[in-house]
């Protein structure tokens, strides 16, 4: 929840190339275990940090999520588009995945 009062899903994306927070990443959540096909919960782009700092705005269910950064266009990159995919069974701690990323490289890691 954006105000603070329950456990989120946050991410940071940093360029590594120039060292810099990626402002203006489109990251989509989407729950991948309730239908057939992926189901969009919420979309936002990084701020002037790089941060997203929830992507919930609902209280968070246990199961698997996938986030999806459009990095299309960022610095020149190979790259178009990632997905990770991650499943949630502890619904009282928060989740932060970080996405680091160059023109041929992308990483992520589970944050704390």
């Amino acid at each position: 929840m954006a105000d603070g009062t329950g456990p989120t899903i946050s991410t940071h994306v940093l360029d590594t190339e120039l060292g810099m927070p990626a402002v203006g990443v489109r990251v989509t959540l989407s729950r991948l275990d309730v239908g057939v096909a992926p189901i969009r919960m919420t979309q936002a782009l990084t701020d002037g940090d790089g941060r997203v700092r929830d992507l919930l705005e609902r209280p968070l269910v246990a199961g698997d999520y996938r986030l999806e950064f459009d990095v299309a266009g960022e610095g020149g990159s190979f790259f178009t588009r990632i997905a990770v995919d991650v499943s949630i069974a502890d619904t009282t701690r928060s989740y932060h995945v970080p996405l680091l990323m160059a023109p041929f490289a992308l990483s992520t890691y589970r944050g704390s």
